[in-house]
């Protein structure tokens, strides 16, 4: 049975998006977004279909929020939010911030403490320590 086409040993052809010349074996079919765009390109100019430019043509349910949801009663709070350092009484509780289960220290400058005029409104123990040695110079 004879087929329409001839077996193309020997023939040569160009990549449709370089231009240089390559035997028609080598050459590739292009896919782009999962459809063959009718060009034949060299093994180096060849890329594979890229998975992202498939983003929108199959459905995706990613819900994002829960039904129902219940509040956390794990935490335990110290004080009015957390933060406050001593004793003190209020509508929470005292203001101890180590009785809260997620106690958490922040500040505008945490190494060396708050600024003077801010020392009662932002209470700071992430204040840093230093010890340093002695530094001999010898100069020759």
């Amino acid at each position: 049975m004879s087929t329409k086409f001839a077996s193309g040993k020997r023939a040569i052809a160009e990549c449709d998006r370089c231009g240089f010349r390559y035997k028609l074996k080598q050459l590739r079919q292009l896919v782009i977004k999962t459809k063959n765009v009718n060009l034949l390109v060299c093994p180096s100019c060849w890329e594979p279909d890229q998975p992202q430019l498939q983003l929108g043509m199959y459905p995706v349910n990613d819900p994002q929020a829960l039904r129902n949801p219940r509040p956390d009663t794990t935490y335990l709070q110290a004080g009015y939010t957390g933060l406050q350092i001593g004793s003190g009484s209020g509508p929470l509780g005292s203001g101890d911030a180590s009785g809260g289960s997620r106690v958490v220290q922040w500040g505008w400058a945490p190494v060396g403490g708050s600024r003077a005029n801010d020392v009662g409104l932002t209470p700071n123990n992430l204040a840093l320590a230093v010890t340093l040695g002695t530094v001999t110079v010898v100069t020759t």
